[in-house]
């Protein structure tokens, strides 16, 4: 005789589209086009780059994955070579996404 607790598993939600809902959601995000930045932005934005150091607090607008974003936090390393900075231990961004920098 089969119990009432198995009978009732056959009537339980079934996602036969597994990651459907989630690509649903992706679908939802508005993205944008990076903006060009003209010279005079870019010359201002090298100066406040060269007053960032390992330990300072920071605040940059950045350009990543079709959107604008905003990091506050500590930077904890900065990347000559590869041209990054990280912020907090967890975020590495590129310096040519950097819109804006607060120091």
């Amino acid at each position: 005789m089969v119990n009432r607790v198995s009978r009732a598993k056959q009537f339980l939600p079934f996602d036969a589209l597994k990651g459907f809902e989630q690509a649903l959601r992706e679908k939802e995000i508005e993205y944008e086009d990076k903006k060009e930045l003209s010279e005079d932005t870019l010359q201002e934005l090298n100066n406040k780059f060269n007053q960032v150091e390992n330990g300072k607090y920071v605040e940059l607008k950045y350009y990543k994955n079709g959107r604008y974003s905003e990091i506050k936090g500590i930077v904890t390393n900065i990347d000559y070579i590869k041209k990054k900075i990280q912020i907090n231990k967890i975020e590495n961004i590129s310096i040519y996404d950097i819109i804006s920098i607060l120091v």
